[in-house]
């Protein structure tokens, strides 16, 4: 009878063992459910506040930068012919395509007119929608048009309020990319602060509006968020087929945007191929990556009327092949970009040159080197230092995972440090930031006018270095000094500390700068567009300076000689030859010249014929001078092979009114700064 008991007794144990162990067992299961619930609501919570802090950052950087070009020009005061000037050089010109599609009886007829457009060069009709990256204008006027908003917004303010709400996007773009690459919010906060206080050499759009890269780098910036993104592990297939048109709308964008978009999207290409061939990138998003470049660039290419410059671009030679490039730029015969490569070819010193077009970008101080200034100021807001930091071991990690992955080095592996620890240091994500921010450095160190594409990343990857836990977790364990909490009070107080530094120097300086009020002042250019408007027929052809012209053509609508817009080898042997008018050449030379561009009146600048803003052998007379073999004016050498002209500078001695001059050209107007003369009509 004992036995059945102790059985029973055995069952009825195992039975109570069993329950405290169940209770044990849910109790964890419990914990796990209630910490990933929790985990799950923080993580809903943090996107919340972070996506709202990037949204108002974005918004109030619009802000901030309209307010400063509403104070520096007093822009809702001042008349509607200043507020065009006020777009100076290519700008103006950008401009006015928007303006003639405002104006135009219907949009159907605004386009016919950009299509077949014999105002802009004359004597010959352009395709402005290929030659020129002005969908964007396209858009906004027949945006404009449709909406009911004439009655409450002018064109012009709906323009640039466009471009100022373009800069929300750039800010929220470059505070989501510092996010997805420390994991915190913070690091995006951070970003989007050294933008604001480096806003000097970070953008220019508050004074240069319609210029193209203020278009196109917004959508850059998304580009490279979508990118980053993408590249990141275990992604869902349905959240890797969105990212994928999220990467593909925002590379057209840019494309469809910018002329020079070609070159900064060879050197993301050659960022993946680097990163491909150290196994440091999934092959298969390489492979997408560059069918979407060359997709989008293709779209963009039959949109403007299959531009050969496109279809000869570098990045499709670099993507299709250099067999295929090479046999496509034989068949189309490209010229459209040689310009640039005389200009690069000159700038790093292989062989100098008398080109005028090589020279004119030589002796701009936009395509010089980058200024050592610019360093002192990206100092002051802790940026550059911080940058170097963060930079100098991801370099090293970088260089170690690759000569890892080339090796197929398995040992080093399981050592504290090496490949283990550096990978996740260095995700797919941090590697492509990594080599982009570095190939767009030396691209800014070059070329000062590129800076921008250097510098607001910059933003980004300090940053992200600076909240990273693989950052300082590699850091603290190469110093033997790791642990989880350590590294976590780290990527937190530096970035509060930062922003607090951050806050207190500048934001008096900013109060200053938006309480500062300014207003347009340039009485010389206003009364000679006056004058045009009223004294000179609407078909009148003019001829000067690409700058002055661009202004012409927007507030006056006349017809150009030649314009700012220099990607086509015809108009830059037409600019060479108006140029002789500050060259020195005879009267008749110069007026055969004009006529044979049909042109009506020519404008001449003092500030152009005795132009003391470059120094000696860059400024335009002196360019043109070598151009033409002549010797430069001025104290200083001269190449042996250089002859004094037989002529004086036409720009000088036209004013003398002699004979020989006067019966080619009369001056109908001048003022301080401008000269224009009515051109003879010789039977």
């Amino acid at each position: 009878m004992t036995a059945p008991r102790q059985r029973k007794g055995v069952r009825l144990a195992d039975a109570a063992d069993e329950q405290p162990a169940q209770q044990e067992d849910a109790k964890p299961r419990a914990e796990i459910r209630a910490a990933h619930t929790g985990g799950k609501l923080w993580n809903i919570l943090s996107l919340t506040v972070g996506g709202i802090v990037a949204v108002c950052l974005g918004l109030l950087t619009s802000v901030y930068i309209a307010t400063l070009h509403e104070n520096d020009l007093w822009f809702s005061n001042i008349k509607e012919v200043e507020r065009e000037i006020s777009f100076r050089t290519e700008c103006g010109l950008y401009y006015s395509y928007y303006k003639q599609m405002i104006q135009a009886a219907s949009i159907q007829q605004g386009l016919h007119g950009l299509v077949y457009d014999n105002k802009t060069e004359s004597v010959r009709t352009i395709n402005i929608l290929e030659r020129m990256n002005v969908y964007q204008e396209v858009f906004l006027s027949i945006l404009y048009r449709i909406l009911p908003i004439q009655q409450y917004l002018e064109p012009v303010y709906f323009y640039i309020y466009t471009l100022f709400g373009l800069q929300a996007v750039y800010v929220i773009a470059l505070y989501v990319t510092s996010w997805l690459l420390s994991g915190t919010w913070l690091s995006g906060l951070l970003a989007a602060f050294w933008y604001i206080t480096n806003r000097v050499d970070t953008t220019r759009v508050e004074f240069t509006i319609p210029l193209r890269e203020n278009w196109a780098l917004p959508f850059f910036a998304v580009q490279i968020a979508a990118i980053t993104y993408l590249l990141r592990t275990h992604l869902q297939p349905a959240h890797e087929k969105w990212t994928l048109l999220a990467v593909f709308i925002a590379t057209f964008f840019f494309s469809l945007t910018w002329q020079f978009n070609q070159f900064m999207m060879l050197i993301q290409a050659l960022v993946l191929f680097i990163l491909d061939c150290f196994d440091l990138l999934p092959t298969a998003k390489v492979t997408w990556l560059y069918i979407i470049q060359v997709s989008g660039l293709l779209l963009v290419c039959v949109l403007q009327f299959f531009n050969s410059m496109i279809l000869g671009s570098l990045l499709i030679s670099f993507n299709a092949s250099v067999l295929i490039a090479r046999t496509i730029q034989k068949i189309l015969n490209l010229e459209s970009d040689e310009h640039i490569f005389k200009f690069l070819k000159a700038k790093f010193g292989f062989g100098a040159t008398r080109d005028f077009d090589a020279n004119l970008y030589l002796c701009e101080e936009a395509f010089g080197l980058l200024p050592l200034n610019t360093f002192s100021r990206l100092s002051d807001t802790l940026l550059f230092y911080v940058y170097i930091f963060v930079l100098f071991p991801m370099t090293v990690t970088a260089a170690i995972v690759a000569f890892q992955n080339l090796s197929g080095s398995t040992k080093a592996e399981k050592s504290v440090g090496t490949k283990e620890d550096c990978t996740i240091a260095l995700k797919p994500g941090t590697a492509y930031n990594l080599i982009h921010t570095v190939l767009f450095g030396c691209l800014a160190l070059s070329t000062m006018r590129m800076k921008y594409l250097w510098t607001s990343h910059m933003c980004v990857f300090a940053s992200f270095g600076l909240c990273s836990t693989e950052v300082w977790g590699l850091i603290l364990k190469c110093v033997r000094l790791y642990t989880s909490q350590r590294t976590s009070v780290i990527r937190y107080s530096l970035p509060v500390i930062t922003l607090l530094y951050i806050s207190y120097k500048f934001w008096p300086g900013i109060m200053d700068e938006l309480s500062e009020l300014r207003e347009f002042y340039d009485p010389d250019t206003v009364e000679l567009m006056n004058w045009i408007k009223s004294n000179t027929p609407s078909t009148a052809v003019f001829a000067g300076s690409m700058q002055l012209l661009a202004g012409v053509k927007l507030c006056t609508g006349r017809i150009l000689t030649n314009h700012p817009h220099y990607e086509d080898k015809n108009l830059r042997e037409r600019t060479k030859q108006i140029y002789q008018i500050y060259a020195k050449r005879s009267p008749e030379d110069v007026y055969r010249i004009l006529q044979s561009f049909g042109t009506d009146y020519v404008i001449l600048e003092d500030s152009i014929c005795y132009e003391r803003r470059h120094s000696r052998g860059c400024r335009l007379r002196d360019l043109l001078d070598i151009a033409n073999g002549h010797i430069m004016d001025g104290l200083g050498e001269n190449e042996p092979d250089l002859k004094p002209s037989l002529y004086p500078r036409f720009c000088e001695e036209i004013k003398r009114n002699l004979p020989s001059y006067t019966v080619h050209f009369t001056r109908v107007f001048q003022n301080k700064t401008f000269h224009v003369y009515r051109l003879a009509k010789h039977k």
